[in-house]
């Protein structure tokens, strides 16, 4: 069986559908065995639903650089 640590990486992995079959089949066993990571992942999958609805994005990569320097200037 895998650790918590283990379960909860692979928990983040799955919430941007980058688990594997093998993790996802670990993780679900895990599940079955372990409630603090259950209740772990069922918040997880709730914030993920939160964010989904609130229409976040992320900076590009031209956004952070430009936020970089000016950080820089004013430091």
């Amino acid at each position: 069986m895998i650790s918590c640590e283990k379960a909860s990486t692979i928990c983040n992995k799955k919430q941007y559908k980058e688990a594997t079959l093998l993790e996802q089949i670990k993780f679900g066993i895990h599940l079955l065995f372990c409630k603090a990571c259950a209740a772990f992942s069922k918040k997880n999958k709730k914030l993920t639903i939160l964010c989904d609805k609130a229409n976040l994005h992320n900076l590009s990569e031209q956004e952070k650089e430009k936020m970089k320097v000016k950080i820089e200037l004013n430091s």
